[in-house]
């Protein structure tokens, strides 16, 4: 798989082979605007939480997980295709602005141990299901990792308009436009992914989050105001292995 343009990088693409191919397809962003300091105090030393406008922002993002493969290797069935469902807010650490995930929710158990073992990841086994009716999304996750905090999703989401590409300087382009993302082994050593696709294919929203405790699981109460909100049809996704940080 070719990298393709790469002029919207806020830095160069690696010059080593990337090692990961995926897709994500029927993705949702929704966003809330939370005080910094909740979120502040629950990142490792290393990483600077990032606000836009004096706020912090938590997302929980909902998706389909398709064609994951190694580089030399093809997708397998049964491994390759998985709902995944993330919580997570925006960081900077030497210079790269970045995601930090506070957990990864995934259906695949051999996905959630690999990406444990491989990029550091907080990655949870849970009771997942995403189908597709006439276009809206029917989303539900239940954790069922062992000994982990619960966290819980009933959703039903669908495009509300047609596909944009963000403006730089924008919110909207802040949120998303990131190129790599960091995490922290159990010796608490920090450790940076990069990632590359094209620019996002956004489109508005709407969505029904009829059970969302994702957020509980790290003592953050969600504002009551409903979430900015974003749907993905599909965007293709390359990884490099993940560099310890120095």
């Amino acid at each position: 798989m070719p990298l393709g343009d790469t002029a919207h990088r806020p830095w160069p693409a690696p010059a080593t082979p990337w090692v990961l191919a995926m897709q994500w397809h029927s993705l949702l962003f929704a966003h809330w605007p939370v005080p910094a300091a909740s979120l502040r105090a629950l990142l490792p030393p290393g990483l600077e939480l990032e606000t836009y406008g004096g706020e912090a922002w938590l997302g929980v993002v909902p998706f389909q997980m398709r064609g994951t493969r190694p580089r030399y290797g093809p997708a397998v069935p049964g491994v390759s295709a998985f709902p995944e469902l993330n919580v997570r807010t925006y960081v900077t650490a030497g210079g790269k602005p970045g995601v930090w995930f506070f957990s990864l929710d995934a259906a695949s158990p051999l996905a959630v141990e690999g990406a444990r073992a491989v990029f550091h990841l907080p990655y949870f086994h849970a009771r997942m299901a995403c189908d597709d009716l006439g276009g809206t999304i029917l989303y539900r996750s239940r954790r069922a990792h062992p000994g982990a905090a619960p966290a819980e999703l009933h959703a039903h989401y669908r495009p509300a308009g047609p596909v944009y590409r963000s403006t730089p300087g924008s919110l909207e382009h802040w949120l998303t436009e990131r190129y790599c993302l960091y995490a922290a082994d159990r010796r608490g050593h920090l450790w940076r992914g990069e990632i590359h696709h094209e620019p996002w294919p956004l489109q508005p929203a709407t969505a029904e989050l009829a059970l969302n405790r994702m957020a509980d699981q790290i003592g953050v109460t969600l504002p009551p105001q409903p979430p900015l909100l974003h749907f993905v049809r599909r965007l293709d996704v390359v990884g490099w292995a993940p560099e310890r940080l120095r």
